[in-house]
């Protein structure tokens, strides 16, 4: 009987995961604990996923998505009253989202077993590796502030069909008067960080319409000198408005 209620989820066996650090950046390494209590049953795990989740919208509204899975082990049984403490270290995706503007990210760490998964969740604090911070500095020495920073749908991007928009507006600064917004998307990675911008020069209605006033560019930083990015953004900028 405590079996069949295990797969209902009664007496169902508990997983708990410790991080060494909630806060975190892409690329990272996190040492963790994933600890796993046993119920009232001996119970089958055949494996353990970690799995990256957040949300993004679409035009019918918000919806969960999944960043990265990792697979930590292969099955293993969990005794009535058992426990079992599993130490790993947890890479952070590089597409993982900054946790900026209202952006929820948090890592389930889920037991598959039959019946009802035991799972656990874990929010995380999201920050900018420090070639992301120094795109930002250097949009904000160039008198954009930033506005919002939102996950979006976009069908055939990859595997994920979302990314992390972050959208600047002219404060001051040289592009004062002739920019409405300035979007940028990051594509990181170890080596390098791709910086996809969408540049909105300010245009009369007609434009705005026939969305004439939008002009699409990227460029690559390699290091995290927000003087030289600060050139770079100013150049393609002046390119396109």
């Amino acid at each position: 009987m405590k079996k069949v209620l295990a797969t209902v989820g009664i007496g169902n066996a508990t997983v708990d995961t410790v991080l060494a650090s909630e806060t975190v950046r892409p690329g990272e390494t996190v040492d963790a604990e994933v600890r796993v209590e046993g119920g009232n049953a001996e119970q089958e795990v055949r494996h353990i996923d970690l799995e990256f989740e957040t949300y993004y919208h679409t035009e019918d509204g918000r919806r969960e998505g999944t960043v990265d899975t990792a697979r930590l082990t292969d099955g293993f049984t969990v005794e009535p009253d058992g426990s079992r403490t599993i130490d790993t270290a947890v890479e952070i995706p590089w597409g993982t989202p900054l946790t900026m503007g209202g952006v929820d990210v948090w890592l389930e760490t889920e037991l598959d077993v039959t019946g009802v998964d035991p799972e656990d969740k874990d929010y995380l604090d999201v920050q900018p590796t420090d070639r992301m911070q120094a795109v930002f500095d250097a949009a904000e020495s160039l008198g954009c502030s930033l506005h919002t920073a939102k996950n979006e749908e976009v069908p055939g991007w990859g595997s994920n069909r979302f990314v992390q928009e972050f959208e600047f507006r002219p404060s001051g600064g040289p592009f004062r008067g002739d920019l409405d917004e300035l979007e940028l998307i990051f594509d990181p990675g170890p080596d390098r960080l791709t910086v996809r911008v969408e540049v909105d020069r300010r245009g009369g209605l007609l434009s705005e319409m026939a969305d004439t006033d939008e002009r699409k560019a990227s460029f690559t930083v390699t290091t995290a000198d927000a003087g030289g990015i600060e050139r770079d953004l100013r150049e393609l900028i002046e390119r396109h408005t």
